[in-house]
């Protein structure tokens, strides 16, 4: 069995605001420079995501 994959808390605040903005993650991976598998990566705490994460939250005015 595979254990489910669940959101870091700065996921979770990424995904909430998503919603908020009607955006895709496929839209922010865009804006920022990265692939939305990469995207999901960071999302989900696989990746550090270190390049992303001030665009990520500039673009999303977190």
């Amino acid at each position: 069995m595979s254990k489910r994959r669940e959101l870091t808390p700065f996921g979770k605040e990424i995904k909430h605001r998503l919603i908020e903005l009607n955006m895709t993650q496929v839209e922010l991976a865009a804006m920022v420079g990265t692939s939305k598998q990469y995207l999901g990566k960071i999302l989900f705490g696989e990746r550090a995501g270190t390049l992303y994460i001030d665009k990520i939250s500039q673009v999303l005015d977190l």
